[in-house]
């Protein structure tokens, strides 16, 4: 397994919909605990206005102080950059932030609709407007049909539809979302994914916290890895797979005697065929390949684009690229000021 590039803290590239404003700006986070535990370790982040942004990590890496620190539950060692174009740490952005915790839980008497009320009374929002809010989003979420019933009647994918509802009721520019589909079905995990994009086409920052890889794959617009308190990797999950990015053709019989000397690696598959592997992400590169292989007569039976999924890459940076294990969850202790030494 090739050992992860080095980290990629470049700026994102702008926001597809004409909006330069960043919702998340981060340059210098650091989170020490006592006991000299580095949570996090000079983290480097952004996320702009209308796209989904996704948040990767072992369990330990630093996510939950991050969205802590985000939020203002925690204090920052040192941290400078804003959110929403606020410094960090400011109380009066939490009323244009939206937040939806991992184990969200509402009371049991409440129905959906007042649920959502009592969220956006809690954020300040008039009466009137948490009753108009409350309509919305239930449509929205696809909920209007539930929305007189008790949360205690609810499925959990219910509950989360609800959850998502709630966090939007005081219509934030930036929302914080939890392990949103954790444990909902397939068909709920569809309609939350959908959801999600609907929220970001209203200009809002969806900024995901998941271990659901394959979800985020589907629906991010860009991500980000924390790897033992630091940002590994953070782009387009095209921008970080391009290395890996490859064409892979598989043809009848045995390997073209030719093939080594125009780039193509190959592996002989089951059944008599053999699979050409050429390590280019353009189809221009292709083309010769698949002529010549005509002009031998060949049976090309598949042609396929490839590249690493986000698990691969995931698994590319959290594991040693020496031993080939994960590297040790949990945060860093610092161990030259843990001995009275500068930190």
């Amino acid at each position: 397994m090739p050992a992860p590039p080095s980290p990629r803290t470049e700026a994102p590239p702008p926001n597809p919909r004409g909006s330069e404003e960043l919702a998340i700006d981060l340059h210098d986070v650091r989170k020490r605990y006592r006991g000299k535990i580095d949570a996090l370790r000079g983290i480097r982040m952004q996320a702009r206005r209308g796209e989904i942004f996704g948040l990767l990590g072992p369990n330990g890496a630093g996510k939950s102080t991050l969205v802590k620190i985000m939020l203002t539950v925690v204090h920052p060692t040192t941290a400078h950059g804003t959110i929403l174009g606020r410094p960090i740490g400011t109380h009066s952005v939490l009323r244009r932030v939206g937040y939806l915790p991992e184990k969200n839980r509402f009371p049991v008497y409440q129905t959906g609709r007042q649920a959502i009320e009592f969220a956006g009374a809690m954020c300040g929002v008039d009466a009137a407007t948490c009753r108009r809010r409350a309509e919305e989003l239930l449509d929205l979420v696809g909920m209007s049909d539930w929305g007189a019933k008790r949360v205690s009647t609810y499925s959990k994918g219910m509950l989360q539809r609800v959850g998502i509802a709630a966090a939007m009721v005081n219509e934030p520019d930036l929302v914080v979302l939890d392990e949103p589909t954790d444990g909902v079905d397939p068909i709920g995990r569809k309609d939350i994914r959908d959801v999600l994009v609907a929220i970001r086409d209203r200009g809002t920052c969806v900024f995901l916290n998941s271990h659901l890889l394959s979800e985020l794959e589907m629906v991010c617009d860009r991500v980000a890895i924390l790897v033992q308190g630091e940002v590994a990797a953070q782009g387009t999950i095209e921008e970080l797979t391009s290395e890996s990015r490859r064409y892979e053709i598989e043809i009848d019989g045995p390997p073209p005697e030719w093939a080594e000397g125009v780039g193509l690696r190959v592996s002989v598959a089951e059944h008599d065929t053999t699979k050409l592997v050429l390590s280019s992400a353009e189809a221009d590169a292709v083309q010769p390949v698949l002529d010549r292989l005509r002009a031998d007569g060949r049976i090309i039976r598949i042609l396929r684009p490839v590249r690493e999924s986000l698990e691969d890459l995931f698994m590319r940076y959290v594991q040693d690229p020496e031993t080939g294990k994960a590297k040790a969850p949990g945060a860093i202790r610092n161990v030259r000021a843990s001995k009275g030494g500068d930190a």
